[in-house]
């Protein structure tokens, strides 16, 4: 392979590997803020599910005290119709007693619905308590990855500048300019691999004679479409059917 060709080879994979490594961790403050959301929804969950049993409680509270005062009522109206004197008034707390017995029917049943709803409250808080603390470990072992992760690629981003530095001063001023040139006006890819007698880079077919130097890997040559550099990055059958046929 000539040795220029294979130097932009490897300015190319550096360049590559640069720019990935670089808005993967320019990206890492924004995974990371989306664990804080994924904390914060957790523990908005768990205060949530917390008010709900709180107004349970609550509203047993307040069904009890409800209940508690009508069956004092109701103690209240079988001692009065022990002292009453006359069938009338006889009748009259009999029907007292009976309205203060279906109240304290209807405040019983109330009163086991909503410990029955309390009961699937708490399981709620005990489900989003769990949750929270699920989410807070993998939370934590996510942010401690990214954190390796950053410093990992950001030491290797380090290596890369040093290598590309020395890769380029063993490229001709010329040649290097070209490559800058074409990587930035194709989107840091300047250089296409040749399969099949098209570049893979825009998919256009190369001229017989061109794909077939590009074959051989001894000379520099530019796709006439994309302007990118063409190598070749090994034999298949189909390449190499290709260019014995041309």
């Amino acid at each position: 392979m000539d040795p220029d060709l294979e130097r932009l080879i490897r300015l190319q994979q550096i360049d590559t590997f640069t720019e990935t490594a670089r808005r993967r961790v320019a990206d890492h403050p924004n995974l990371i803020a989306a664990l804080d959301t994924r904390l914060e929804s957790a523990r908005a969950g768990l205060a949530t599910a917390k008010e709900a049993a709180e107004r349970g409680q609550a509203a047993r509270r307040s069904i009890e005290k409800d209940l508690a005062a009508v069956q004092s009522r109701l103690a209240k109206y079988k001692d009065q119709l022990m002292e009453v004197k006359t069938n009338k008034e006889y009748q009259a707390m009999q029907k007292e007693i009976e309205v203060a017995q279906k109240e304290v029917g209807r405040l019983e049943d109330r009163l086991l619905e909503q410990m029955l709803a309390n009961d699937d409250l708490a399981a709620a808080v005990k489900a989003a308590d769990a949750r929270l603390k699920d989410d807070q470990k993998a939370v934590e072992e996510e942010r401690a990855r990214l954190e390796k992760e950053t410093a990992s690629l950001e030491e290797e981003l380090r290596r890369k500048a040093a290598a590309r530095v020395e890769v380029a001063s063993q490229l001709p001023a010329d040649l290097l300019a070209s490559y800058e040139t074409i990587a930035r006006n194709r989107r840091g890819q300047a250089l296409a691999e040749a399969r099949a007698g098209l570049c893979t880079a825009c998919h256009v077919r190369l001229r017989p004679q061109v794909f077939n130097e590009v074959l051989a890997n001894n000379t520099i040559h530019q796709c006439d479409s994309c302007q990118r550099i063409l190598y070749f990055a090994g034999d298949t059958p189909s390449d190499a059917g290709a260019g014995a046929s041309r």
